[in-house]
């Protein structure tokens, strides 16, 4: 019998923009809670990227985006937690809706200017900021 495996997991990260501001939560109760992200989550068996985007952030959030654009991934590995994951970033414009301040995985949420993005940041998102994203 062999022995398990960790394997990577592939989520998605969603760039929110509303009148040039970006919609982020503080994470809670999954990896990188008390940090600063945007919304996302894991890809579903047969779901597709742009799919999972949209389920994503109206399970979160509560609003609707529209204007999907995959724009690259980054990939992280945490050899102490034995965690891999294969992050796809997707940048989306809001279409519609309030945003939900009640949600299980998130203890605050709320639009930001680029100017001034809260501290701290999920280590993925801090890739992001800083360009790694891989096309």
């Amino acid at each position: 019998m062999e022995k398990y495996k960790p394997t990577a997991l592939a989520g998605v990260g969603i760039i929110i923009n509303k009148d040039w501001k970006v919609l982020l939560i503080k994470r809670r109760g999954s990896h990188g809670a008390g940090t600063w992200a945007p919304p996302g989550g894991h890809i579903d068996y047969g779901e597709s990227v742009k799919a999972c985007a949209k389920r994503e952030v109206r399970e979160e959030t509560g609003i609707e985006i529209k204007n999907l654009r995959i724009i690259g991934f980054i990939e992280d590995i945490f050899k102490k937690d034995k965690k891999h994951y294969i992050t796809i970033w997707v940048k989306a414009d809001w279409k519609s809706g309030e945003i939900s301040q009640n949600h299980e995985e998130f203890s605050e949420i709320g639009w930001f200017s680029w100017k001034k993005l809260p501290k701290p940041r999920t280590l993925f998102f801090e890739h992001y900021l800083e360009g790694r994203i891989l096309p």
